[in-house]
């Protein structure tokens, strides 16, 4: 299958071949028990990396059960081969793996040898918890923080009566307190709760201005969004590096569910190809693969600083998509079978939840 369409850039419109977020558990952090691991070779923070090069990242999020790691860490092995600047591990949707998520970031760092960009959200935790979770992540030799208000808890947990009102005030903290890499979120087509894209810009730089040291974007379709807010971060004095965030497309529902959930556009070219593909699984995962190889490789050769997959625990579109790119340091080892088994194998997994 081939596929032809346009990517608009908002400058001009490059025509493409193709190849052949929204988070932490709001207990407590006294009972989580984690080991305690000398500092990986691989540790090395963000920023820094950035000053170097472009990256390429991956994003997973902890698995429901405890007793999934030992899988969601074999995705996160399989995704390694392919040389990941850093991998990031997230709270879960709403807020609800917080626990697991700490004790997922040391065995990643520890186990696969990953630099980790463990995520952090202000909602339901004192500062001093807050202090407590990232004294323990550094201890364990983790870089690097990805600094977050997060989504509010499903059961309405409100902010913590005395802790961070606000992710300014949180990277301010950090800054103040750790020796880290900080990231921070921004939106190429603006917070659904900022009044406008000026307002919403105008947040991002004073995060950057409290010690963020790079930003992440939240998932887009349409590269004249990002295109966009980088030209309007450039004109408000943002001088960090803007890692493009994307999400591989996996099926239509999907798709269209994480798009309305996060205020994100489906350009004509995506829904076309949706409507066309969406009855059938590997093909939608063919087209998806297809249509973020276009999108990457307009923004890694257009002024992103680099590309971070949201890959939903799953490595087959990853792969397939940094292999059509050229960017995998080694291309082959997520491929365990015939197409559609793995498709379907994917699919099952999070069904199950197992990932």
């Amino acid at each position: 299958m081939q596929i032809w369409f346009s990517i608009s850039t908002g400058r001009s419109s490059v025509k493409e071949a193709g190849t052949t977020k929204c988070e932490g558990e709001s207990a407590p952090l006294a009972g989580v028990r984690l080991e305690t691991v000398h500092r990986s070779e691989a540790a090395v923070k963000v920023p820094d990396i950035l000053k170097a090069k472009k990256t390429i990242s991956f994003e997973f999020f902890p698995p429901k059960e405890a007793n999934s790691f030992p899988k969601m860490l074999a995705v996160l092995n399989e995704l390694k081969g392919l040389g990941p600047d850093f991998v990031s591990v997230t709270y879960g949707a709403g807020g609800s793996t917080r626990g697991h998520s700490v004790v997922l970031s040391i065995r990643a760092q520890r186990e696969s040898g990953a630099n980790v960009l463990s995520h952090l959200t202000i909602w339901g935790h004192s500062k001093d918890e807050v202090h407590a979770f990232v004294a323990r992540l550094q201890k364990a030799g983790i870089e690097n923080v990805m600094a977050l208000r997060g989504d509010q808890p499903a059961d309405g947990t409100p902010l913590y009566p005395g802790g961070f009102p606000n992710t300014v005030q949180l990277i301010e903290y950090l800054r103040g307190h750790f020796d880290l890499g900080i990231g921070a979120a921004c939106y190429p087509e603006g917070h659904p709760e900022a009044k406008d894209r000026v307002a919403d810009v105008e947040y991002a730089k004073r995060k950057v201005d409290a010690g963020a040291g790079f930003l992440v974007t939240q998932l887009f379709y349409d590269n004249a969004d990002f295109f966009a807010f980088l030209d309007r971060a450039r004109q408000m004095g943002i001088g960090v590096p803007v890692i493009a965030g994307l999400m591989p497309i996996q099926d239509a529902r999907q798709t269209r569910r994480f798009a309305a959930r996060c205020g994100a556009k489906l350009p004509t070219a995506l829904e076309e190809g949706l409507e066309r593909y969406g009855h059938d699984d590997m093909e939608t995962r063919e087209f998806g693969i297809e249509y973020t190889t276009a999108q990457a490789r307009q923004l890694w050769d257009n002024g992103a600083a680099g590309l971070h997959f949201y890959t939903l625990n799953k490595p087959y579109s990853v792969s397939r998509i940094l292999a059509n790119l050229g960017l995998a340091a080694r291309f082959g080892s997520t491929s365990h079978g015939p197409r559609r088994e793995i498709i379907a194998r994917e699919r099952l997994d999070t069904q199950a939840g197992g990932t």
